[in-house]
């Protein structure tokens, strides 16, 4: 074991320091390639200040000893959202300090004034300006930092697939909401309750719909009004270029698309993975509309004192491994933004061709819609959901699941796969620990995906259960 261990850390590091050097020439070249096919250079998180210029009204407000805020203004408000400092700042790379040394770039702060997308800069070598933000009685003291996101159009980018499935968001009808798929009596009316399905990372509603929903029983059929929901960016719902994604990005898109147009008062849910996140925040925005709460691998570590929450959850889901494959993926679309664009162009890109491919060689014996959800999404949504909400949330979860302990009364069930080699069981058990009232199934021989897939019709029975018990409990 201790070998093992060795040479996977032997020779990861040299296959990531070869990785290194790929995305630092990916860099230079998609910047070329955007320039090329869109007539404008655009910055990256590799990008320092100077280069990444004011191309929206976004700007980037960094709040010393906690986190980073993404300033969003439009005509009648003022948006502060919170974003990982993952983003720019993934840890030590021996190309990226030679490529600033070589630069000579100089990082500097500035005051800023935006007026339609310009901005008015005053600003001084080692120049820190600084901002008192008062929320009551309490002040903060903020950095206004230089780099600023950029804004693409919302029609898809050269290296984003532009099919019909993927661009269907764009119709005026689709463009302000997410996909929604509901299964309900044909009878609304008979409806006793509504379910919420919310997805995991690379995936979509089709998890549920192609998995759970045609095996609920003739009675939970004729009871629930089952609604999934495919979140912003993947699927067939939007997947704007100038969005963040971030935690309120994500539940504003959810609450407008689902809770208010289906004017949900009571509802259950049922969150896998990335999902458990939103879940979680929902649950503790709207505590008194939850009936039960079902998480299936929640992303929960516990943080240490004194360790970057962010940094901490990214180094433990993407811990720069080869071995197993399921970390060095992870590794690969969390440590390199290039890398991860080039697997979106090579994959999602021609996606159709993947799905033909499958059907083909295996003789129309698989169903594909795994696919749909793995990807059917563009770099630009992925790449900022996994770090604003799995990495972001580090220092969020704790405090979502203590609110849930005392005061949100709903049951609360967690299963996990006993094979899961990208959510660790430790995570499920780390919940319990928060939420005493919490119970762990953990299913043997199961992974992160198969916690679902290829046990449908059991888990389908076991949510019946825990709806009907937790109707009877909360009546």
């Amino acid at each position: 074991m201790a070998i093992a261990r060795w040479l996977n850390q032997t020779v990861g590091l040299f296959v990531f320091f070869l990785l290194d050097i790929l995305d630092f020439l990916l860099c230079f070249t998609y910047k070329t390639l955007d320039f090329f096919f869109e007539s404008e250079w655009k910055p990256c998180y590799c990008s320092s200040p100077l280069e990444a210029q004011a191309k929206t009204r976004k700007i980037i407000v960094s709040e010393r000893g906690e986190y980073s805020k993404v300033v969003s203004m439009t005509r009648t408000k003022i948006h502060f959202d919170e974003i990982s400092d993952t983003l720019y700042s993934r840890g030590p790379s021996l190309l990226m300090r030679l490529s600033k040394l070589v630069s000579s770039v100089k990082c500097f702060n500035y005051k800023g004034v935006i007026m339609r997308g310009s901005v008015v800069e005053s600003c001084d070598h080692n120049y820190e300006s600084k901002k008192k933000i008062s929320s009551g009685n309490k002040k903060r003291l903020m950095t206004l930092n230089s780099t600023v996101v950029e804004k693409s159009p919302t029609t898809p980018r050269w290296s984003d697939c532009d099919c019909s499935f993927c661009t269907s968001w764009l119709s005026p009808s689709n463009k302000d909401s997410l996909f929604v798929k509901v299964q309900q009596p044909k009878d609304n009316k008979k409806a006793r309750d509504n379910v919420l399905f919310i997805h995991g990372f690379l995936s979509s509603s089709s998890f549920w719909t192609e998995t759970l929903f045609p095996n609920f029983s003739d009675s939970a059929k004729s009871n629930y009004r089952l609604i999934a929901v495919d979140l912003l960016g993947y699927g067939r719902s939007p997947k704007p270029n100038d969005s963040l994604y971030t935690l309120r990005e994500h539940l504003e898109m959810i609450e407008k698309s689902v809770i208010a147009q289906y004017k949900l008062k009571k509802f259950h849910i049922v969150a896998h993975s990335l999902g458990c996140v939103l879940a979680l925040a929902l649950t503790v925005k709207h505590p008194g509309a939850i009936k039960s709460l079902t998480l299936l691998a929640p992303p929960f570590y516990k943080v240490p004192k004194g360790v970057n929450p962010a940094q901490y959850v990214m180094r433990k889901v993407a811990p720069k491994n080869i071995w197993p494959p399921m970390q060095f993926g992870a590794s690969l679309i969390s440590w390199y933004e290039h890398l991860g664009r080039t697997v979106c162009l090579v994959l999602c890109k021609s996606h159709r061709l993947v799905d033909s491919l499958t059907r083909l060689f295996t003789l129309n014996r698989m169903r594909t819609y795994l696919i749909e959800g793995f990807l059917c999404h563009i770099h630009n949504g992925s790449w900022h959901t996994l770090h604003n909400i799995i990495f972001g949330s580090g220092g969020k979860l704790e405090s979502y699941l203590d609110h849930v302990r005392d005061h949100v009364d709903c049951d609360v069930t967690i299963f996990h796969g006993g094979k899961d080699e990208v959510i660790p069981v430790e995570c499920s058990y780390s919940v319990k620990t928060k939420v005493p009232r919490a119970t762990v199934h953990v299913i043997p021989d199961k992974d992160h995906i198969t916690i679902v897939v290829g046990r449908q019709k059991d888990f389908a029975r076991e949510l019946e259960l825990i709806w009907q018990r937790s109707t009877t409990t909360h009546k």
